[in-house]
Parts: C-alpha cells; structure tokens; sequence
C-alpha cells in the first residue's frame, strides 16, 4: 500500500521520547519530512540523530516547543512551513497530567491539565488549519488516550480533558470535511512507555506492591496478555494521518489490544 507521505509536511508535537518519538520514527521510514517538537533541546537533538541513523531520512528537525504557550506553537508551525512551504499532516501530542482522584485535585491541576492537553491541540490545529484549507487537503491526529472511551481509575485529570479533545475533533471534522482536511483521535491502551512505567509506580506504593506485579496483573486483563508496543501504535496514527486514508474523519479510535470494553 502507497501511503504518500514521501516529501510529505509533518508536525508532530511532544516527540521526543514515547509515543511521539515512535510515531515521528514511522512518518521517517515512509519518506515524510518530519518536524518534532518538545521542550528540552538536547533530548531533541538526541532523537533527531536517532531517528536519522534508523530510517536513513535525512529530512528531519526539530523545533522545542512549551505547548502551554501559544507563541512557541505559532513559532513551531512558522518553523515547519519555512522549511516545507505548508503542514501537510498534524500530529497532536502532549504529556499526560499527573496521576489522581478529584478530591485529591486543585484549581491549578486543573488549569495546567487544561492548557496542556486540550487548549495546546487547540492552539496547534488553529495554526495550520488556514495551510490545509489554502491547499485543499490535510490530515490531522489527536493522541488521547483510552480515557476517550473508558474511564481510567485514579486519572481524573486525563478523564476530564481527553474526551474534550475527541469533542473538539468531531466538530471540526464538520467545518473542514469540504476542504478535504480529515481529523482524527487515537487512544492508546496500555502501551510500554515511560508514562506507563511511571504509573505503574505510582500503583504500586498505593498497594504496597512492586512495578512489575502490577504489570503482570494488567497484562493479565488485555486479551492479547501483553502490553503493546509504541511501533504498533504509531502504525494506526500514520495510515490515518497518511494518503491511503481519504474517507475515514471525525472517528476515535482505540489501540489497546482489545483491553478497553466500551462499545
């Protein structure tokens, strides 16, 4: 299958470890000119030359980005479009909020849950909306979580925000079908990354329990007995965000393994 994503213009926010770095590694190998973003320029920097060494892509940078703040996101599309002449393909991404119960949570948790993974998808769409409308076509991804389709326990934060995300993208997929500009939203299930890990942690000095009793015990309700991998998930957000998808829009999707029940 032609993905067309050689030469292709793609963003893709917070990618410099985890599901971000694995999916800006899966754009690489399929020939895309790939612009990663996150805070840290070093780590970045580290991840570019990684990626490089793996794909044989050459046409990769980065940009460091705080996606709490609206400038720097302007500055990271300005960079992209200086580079590549539009955005092709948007990949919405951002660090999960701390982990927690409501109670448990304050004004603050709230705001910063809030600019960062809703109002920083918000901002980052906004900003290359008016490229895919100029040129007709576009494809943008939205990576949430399971949280979109099932409630996740001790993550109220996460809870809250991700389904707006999925509020967000189905609007907009209304306004911007006509332009040939599809959007999407994937969650991950339980997929091996840091996040998960530090999770896991966190569960276990609740339970007075280790890191990979709780593992095993969460391998043991998804159907396939495994967490998934980052490469397996990045495969789903690049058919979406690539050629080959010209019909599926306003969806969200789960890649969990079969873990998340709800219809």
């Amino acid at each position: 299958m032609d993905l067309d994503l050689k030469g292709k213009s793609v963003v893709i926010t917070a990618a410099s470890k985890g599901l971000g770095k694995a999916v800006a590694t899966e754009f690489a190998h399929e020939g895309a000119h790939v612009l990663i973003s996150s805070r840290n320029a070093d780590t970045l920097q580290q991840t570019v030359k990684e990626i490089k060494q793996e794909t044989g892509n050459e046409n990769v940078d980065y940009a460091t980005c705080d996606m709490k703040d609206a400038q720097e996101i302007k500055g990271l599309v300005e960079k992209a479009v200086e580079w590549n002449g539009t955005v092709d393909v948007l990949i919405n991404n951002a660090g999960g909020p701390p982990a927690g119960k409501f109670i448990d949570m304050e004004d603050e948790d709230w705001y910063h849950a809030f600019e960062l993974n809703l109002l920083s998808f918000i901002r980052s769409t906004r900003e290359v909306i008016p490229y895919m409308k100029e040129q007709k076509r576009g494809h943008i991804v939205n990576l949430a979580s399971s949280s979109i389709k099932q409630t996740l326990d001790n993550l109220a934060l996460s809870n809250t925000m991700r389904p707006g995300i999925v509020g967000m993208a189905k609007s907009l997929s209304q306004e911007v079908g006509e332009d040939n500009i599809l959007v999407n939203t994937v969650g991950p299930g339980t997929i091996e990354t840091d996040r998960i890990m530090e999770l896991n942690q966190v569960s276990a000095d609740k339970s007075d329990s280790s890191p990979e009793a709780i593992k095993q015990e969460a391998e043991q309700a998804i159907p396939m007995n495994r967490y998934g991998q980052p490469h397996e998930f990045a495969k789903a957000i690049v058919f979406l965000a690539s050629g080959a998808n010209t019909y599926i829009t306003g969806q969200s999707l789960i890649v969990d393994g079969g873990l998340v029940k709800a219809l």
